[in-house]
């Protein structure tokens, strides 16, 4: 499994955040594209995956920074999305990635956490990793800023 990473624990504010989180998670048609899965999560927390695929790779063989990127980036995007009150949405506003090595494997695995919740954005970081069940590498790292927006009616 991936490393631990200490992190604070927090409270959500929308009882039916589940629900929030399948939302964010599964109604994006590009992230369904990619298929990226939806492993675990708790306020402040997400964890997915993805089996990666050809079509994931740039023409080198090794996992392409977009797919690393955008993997990170709705990681911490569905984290977040765990603090938010019913009537709230997240957008990103800003993010970097640190690509620290090549990515080649069978998965992508990232974990993300909440740094900074706020009332107007929220500070997250994603850890993507590469390999497989019994080995990973760490192969990006992403500083994510969320703006905290009223759901559009």
């Amino acid at each position: 499994m991936l490393s631990q990473t200490t992190a604070a624990e927090f409270q959500a504010r929308n009882p039916d955040y589940a629900a929030e989180v399948s939302r964010v998670f599964n109604s994006a048609p590009f992230v369904r594209d990619l298929g990226f899965e939806l492993q675990e999560f708790r306020p402040g927390h997400c964890q997915t995956s993805l089996s990666l695929q050809e079509k994931h790779l740039q023409q080198d063989g090794f996992v392409h920074a977009g797919v690393q990127a955008t993997l990170a980036d709705h990681t911490a995007g569905t984290a977040a999305a765990t603090l938010l009150a019913s009537d709230q949405i997240i957008l990103t506003a800003e993010f970097k990635i640190n690509l620290l090595r090549a990515a080649r494997g069978e998965q992508l695995f990232c974990r993300a956490w909440v740094l900074k919740p706020g009332s107007r954005l929220i500070v997250a970081e994603s850890e993507v990793y590469c390999g497989d069940d019994q080995s990973q590498d760490l192969v990006a790292k992403a500083t994510v800023t969320l703006a905290v927006i009223e759901r559009p009616s």
